[in-house]
């Protein structure tokens, strides 16, 4: 029986592996093992930061919401619990982005809260 070396499988491999690492500093985009190694843990990295960049945005959010409802002498517990209170439906994202950039908006929205 003739011999398997499977060659052309292990340089595909390699190649998707390189093509993975390029722009690695040094070894890391050149030598097979050290890519794969810098590869697996870029790969984790992206998974893990991929989860953790929503929670950055929301906490984010929650400071930009925090900061205009103290300009319009509010915390941003009390603004949260009336809007609920006042069944109004909007998301953190929305009120940040209206505390940002709309700031009568985001003032009658203060005015809602308080009087719920």
């Amino acid at each position: 029986m003739t011999r398997v070396k499977h060659a052309v499988a292990s340089h595909r491999r390699h190649k998707r592996v390189l093509k993975r690492a390029e722009g690695q500093w040094g070894g890391r985009h050149r030598f097979v093992k050290r890519a794969m190694e810098s590869v697996a843990r870029g790969m984790y990295f992206s998974y893990r930061d991929r989860k953790q960049k929503k929670r950055v945005f929301r906490r984010l959010w929650i400071t930009r919401i925090n900061a205009a409802c103290r300009e319009n002498g509010l915390s941003y517990s009390t603004l949260i619990h009336g809007l609920l209170k006042a069944k109004v439906a909007v998301n953190r994202k929305m009120l940040a982005d209206l505390a940002v950039n709309d700031k009568r908006v985001f003032k009658k929205l203060v005015e809602t809260a308080q009087a719920a």
